[in-house]
């Protein structure tokens, strides 16, 4: 990188990345979790799940809504001397830093099922279902103001996505290589 040049990473892609490992690590440990066989039985911890997952997904979608607007409500546009960082190159970074958060969850979820078969996994799924959510409401804003979110993932070291930042920057609606809301730009034939 040059003098003053630093990298930016997409923040729908983040938020995506996040939705999509928490979904299918909450899939696997429901899947694994039925075939625990638990003190409550499976229907009951069916059942639990089912209402835990749709608490889960209304919770993440709603805790730090506000900040996400504000916050992209008053992002800067990014200078010329950014770097921005591939939808790939994110998501590995993402995944690098918090696989070994996921695989504890992954395992509490299946050894809870002792307790009620399948609700740990349901619950980790509606918090993924919940973050997608967040992502499609993030693309949903990126398309009304033709502007892409961007954030320096230096700033997001000290937790989860958003919680250290100090502002968002923004580019036009054809930088990087991700659509609004995060998901990957299809090419067009040549």
């Amino acid at each position: 990188m040059g003098r003053g040049a630093y990298a930016l990473a997409r923040v729908a892609v983040m938020v995506r990345t996040a939705a999509r490992w928490l979904w299918w690590t909450g899939v696997l440990a429901a899947v694994g979790g039925v075939f625990v066989p638990g003190f409550t039985g499976r229907r009951i911890g069916l059942l639990a799940g089912a209402a835990a997952f749709l608490i889960a997904a209304a919770v993440t979608f709603a805790v730090r809504a506000g900040r996400y607007t504000a916050l992209a409500d008053a992002s800067t546009k990014a200078a010329k001397a950014v770097i921005l960082q591939d939808r790939g190159v994110t998501a590995r970074l993402w995944i690098r830093r918090w696989r070994w958060w996921l695989l504890l969850a992954l395992l509490v979820a299946v050894g809870s099922s002792v307790a009620l078969p399948a609700a740990g996994g349901l619950l980790m799924a509606g918090a993924g279902a919940g973050l997608w959510a967040k992502s499609v409401r993030i693309g949903r804003w990126e398309r009304a103001h033709e502007a892409l979110l961007w954030v320096r993932p230096e700033w997001t070291r000290r937790g989860p996505a958003g919680k250290a930042v100090k502002s968002y920057l923004r580019t036009g609606p054809v930088a990087g290589d991700a659509r609004p809301g995060g998901a990957r730009r299809r090419l067009a034939p040549a």
